[in-house]
């Protein structure tokens, strides 16, 4: 006959197995879902402009409707958003910043549209921003209550900055 320790451990590791084989079954089962989120961003107004201690600094309004309820899943806890600029420099390839964020919790809420002034400072380290073309991409980060994230994104092409300051 075996001891009660020996039986509450035989048990308890059954258990653990158990429990770490559906993690795995629920993390695979989102290789399934091939998600096809939809963005449009619209710059309605440049409010500024201007160049401050030495550095082009920008303060815009967007529009941004979006459709990022494929990203959802039984899995899925919640979903980081955020809206970059990106843009070349001569000093480097690629400059992101980053102008607005969301935490998205459910797929009720996935769907949205929205107007709003960048939530962070458009800021280049010189005067490179002038006549500047740019894209505006919207990144996402799924968070999974099981699993590993993952991160996708849509690039928005065709933007550019004004030639003078104002």
């Amino acid at each position: 006959m075996h001891s009660f320790g020996f039986r509450a451990n035989a048990l308890l590791t059954f258990s653990v197995t158990i429990l770490a084989l559906i993690c795995a079954m629920a993390s695979l089962s989102d290789n399934l879902n091939s998600p096809s989120p939809s963005a449009h961003v619209q710059v309605s107004n440049i409010n500024r402009f201007q160049k401050s201690k030495g550095n082009d600094e920008v303060s815009m309004t967007l529009n941004v409707s979006a459709n990022l309820q494929s990203l959802f899943t039984w899995n899925t806890k919640q979903a980081f958003v955020f809206l970059a600029a990106e843009y070349e420099s001569p000093k480097n390839s690629l400059n992101q910043v980053s102008l607005w964020d969301a935490i998205i919790p459910s797929k009720e809420q996935a769907q949205f549209l929205i107007q709003t002034k960048n939530k962070y400072r458009f800021t280049d380290q010189g005067s490179n921003l002038r006549g500047k073309e740019y894209n505006l991409t919207l990144h996402w980060h799924v968070m999974p209550k099981t699993g590993k994230m993952f991160a996708d994104k849509i690039v928005m092409t065709g933007f550019r900055l004004p030639e003078e300051y104002r």
